[in-house]
């Protein structure tokens, strides 16, 4: 299994079953040493999908005091690919240790 942390729109319900076709349930952590920012999207599906035209997006500060609360979901490798097609290009996926200690990919800021 792989472990992804979503600070944003892969919490929504609508969101998971539209990209995985499932709900999923997460556990909380921490994001340390990022912010967020809103990301105008332009992609018909994903819009329709989030029902948001403006995303957020984490930018990494380094400052510890930067903060963002977020959900760890345990998903499949074929569910990531899947979660790869969601995310528009200003979002690159790095693995990332949280502040709990756990590893999981994250989409940050390209």
């Amino acid at each position: 299994m792989e472990r992804l942390f979503s600070y944003g729109t892969l919490q929504a319900e609508q969101v998971q079953h539209d990209t995985f076709g499932r709900s999923l349930e997460g556990t909380v952590d921490y994001l340390v040493g990022y912010r967020l920012l809103g990301l105008d999207i332009d992609d018909a599906a994903v819009v329709a999908s989030s029902q948001q035209a403006v995303h957020p997006i984490a930018h990494y500060t380094g400052d510890s005091n930067d903060v963002l609360l977020g959900l760890v979901f345990e998903i499949t490798a074929a569910e990531l690919a899947q979660s790869d097609a969601y995310e528009v290009d200003a979002y690159q996926r790095q693995s990332i240790v949280l502040q709990s200690g756990v590893t999981a990919w994250v989409y940050v800021a390209a």
